[in-house]
């Protein structure tokens, strides 16, 4: 096998196995939490303590990649998910159990952005687009058969077998790895921003556990609320600092892109959503409707099929009319969706009071997504398409991870028929909010569709 063909395989698996991950885990939830105790709170974590470390440290693993060598951090990033992937599924207790997510997230985060920078510095420029998208359309496979792989896992043998299976696909991206060698030594190696990653990592921890935890302890308790103050100083810290720093891990001249920065803020509400939204009912439809994980799998699929169906249709249609008005009606239809499953009773009917709506919010999400990457990365100038991307991808990350910590504030202490109609309520708002947002800040490019696909938005 040719050296690029052999690059793009270990691309695939290598974004393969942390995208699945974070499409297994919400099916698996409710049996981790009947093993390991904790309630409502445990799943959060579950969820949220990946995030935060693969949120906020991805831009950091991005310089790592560039400074080290893309093939030496996959390497070390494929070899930590492997081990905390057994430390996961070994887990006595939820403790162990949220430490190792932490970890795992933390691994995570040196896969994806690797992945991509390999094909990039791989691939010559006419190849690239090509490579990207079948790159793509390989991932998303995770998303589709994530939910299905981790309901049979989790009715047919165990949970712990969700994070087992992991090293499967690690082991045989080690062994595909090792025609490539290893990296040619980098000369000019960037400073890394070591003081950023580390204010964006106590900023987002210290806000994420007061929302989380002030369901336990309430928001007058010092466990609550000196951990927020914390987290908001360094956050406000590490603003200042990435403006201020030679060479930032968050490069804020980006944001003066105007669709850049209206993408991004629309991002923030968008991706809320599209964590919040799919939380609830996963867990809703097993804790309270009865629901085996692999059905809970099963009835979640029909939007992530609708993305994998559409969504380079409604790119396309977006490259010829423009991103914002899919931008607007995208999030607005999903939100649509979100209200139409408020007709849920306690006598729980999949087929009419939650498929009408899930179907609903699918098409919404699948007009939604391209034309949100496309206005994103066509704000940016081409040969800062890696850290656009990457910028991007961190503001998803950090909005569902705000998202899931806030669940509890927003539903309560259980997701039954009352917590989960406000939990749709949220997740519509949110999606409205991404609409406007998009409406008033995105402007579409002046040129024709032909050189659409080419120039970046003007600010």
């Amino acid at each position: 096998m040719e050296r690029r063909s052999r690059v793009l395989v270990v691309a695939i698996v290598v974004a393969f196995i942390a995208f699945l991950d974070g499409a297994v885990i919400n099916v698996a939830l409710p049996a981790i939490e009947a093993e390991l105790g904790g309630g409502l709170a445990l799943q959060q974590w579950a969820v949220d303590a990946y995030l935060l470390t693969l949120g906020s440290l991805i831009l950091l693993a991005g310089s790592l990649s560039d400074s080290y060598g893309r093939l030496r951090i996959i390497r070390i990033g494929l070899y930590g998910f492997a081990a905390t992937s057994a430390l996961c599924a070994m887990a006595p207790d939820g403790l162990v159990f949220v430490i190792g997510r932490g970890l795992q997230g933390a691994a995570g985060a040196l896969l994806v952005p690797s992945s991509l920078a390999l094909i990039i510095a791989t691939f010559p420029a006419a190849q690239q687009g090509k490579a990207i998208g079948r790159w793509t359309a390989w991932t998303t496979v995770a998303f589709l058969v994530g939910p299905l792989l981790g309901g049979l896992l989790v009715d047919l043998v165990s949970w712990r077998l969700v994070f087992w299976i992991n090293l499967l696909p690690i082991a045989f991206a080690l062994v595909f790895m090792h025609a490539l060698g290893r990296d040619a030594p980098n000369p000019a190696k960037e400073r890394i921003d070591w003081l950023g990653a580390s204010l964006g990592v106590v900023g987002l921890g210290g806000t994420v556990f007061a929302l989380i935890e002030q369901g336990r302890f309430g928001w007058s308790s010092p466990v609550v609320y000196i951990p927020l103050v914390v987290g908001l100083v360094a956050l406000i810290a590490f603003v200042w600092w990435e403006h201020r720093a030679p060479q930032p891990m968050l490069p804020l001249s980006l944001f003066r892109a105007r669709n850049f920065a209206a993408g991004n803020l629309a991002t923030l509400f968008i991706y809320a959503a599209f964590s919040l939204g799919p939380f609830a009912i996963t867990i809703f439809l097993q804790e309270f409707a009865g629901f085996s994980a692999t059905a809970a799998g099963l009835a979640t699929l029909p939007p992530t099929i609708m993305i994998v169906l559409l969504g380079s249709w409604f790119g396309g249609l977006s490259t010829r009319f423009g991103p914002r008005i899919f931008m607007t009606l995208g999030p607005i239809t999903a939100a649509l969706g979100y209200l139409l499953t408020l007709t849920v009773t306690t006598e729980v009917s999949y087929w009419t009071q939650l498929l009408p709506g899930i179907i609903v919010m699918g098409l919404g999400m699948a007009m939604t997504v391209a034309p949100l990457t496309a206005a994103i990365l066509g704000a940016v100038d081409p040969a800062r398409a890696g850290i656009g991307s990457a910028v991007n991808n961190a503001v998803a990350r950090i909005a569902g991870l705000v998202a899931i910590a806030s669940i509890g504030v927003i539903v309560g202490t259980q997701l039954d028929v009352t917590g989960f109609h406000r939990a749709a309520i949220a997740t519509a708002g949110f999606l409205v909010i991404g609409g406007i947002v998009s409406w008033i800040g995105i402007r579409n490019p002046v040129h024709t569709a032909a050189t659409t696909a080419r120039e970046p938005a003007r600010d």
